[in-house]
């Protein structure tokens, strides 16, 4: 690495790498996350992540989550407002 920045005239601080394609490691993440939501639609993040590690997969939560972000999967769903009791 040193050699390469300094062949190119370039300081090795300005020099990084370029970001791994990560679409290709995550494929099986994204399929796990589909067939678990279409099985369970309501269920949040963490319900989702401890199903997934109680099947047996040792994804780390912090990219199960960015997975699970980039699919859309985070919105707010809305619940039902209930009346006020009547007096």
């Amino acid at each position: 690495m040193r050699q390469a920045c300094v062949i190119a005239g370039l300081s090795r601080t300005a020099y990084s790498r370029p970001p791994r394609a990560s679409v290709d490691a995550d494929a099986p993440i994204i399929a796990a996350l589909t067939a678990l939501i279409a099985q369970e639609g309501r269920w949040g993040f963490w319900k989702c992540f401890d199903r997934l590690r109680a099947l047996g997969h040792s994804w780390n939560h912090k990219r199960v989550y960015r997975v699970y972000c980039a699919l859309k999967l985070n919105h707010v769903r809305r619940t039902k407002k209930r009346a006020p009791p009547r007096t």
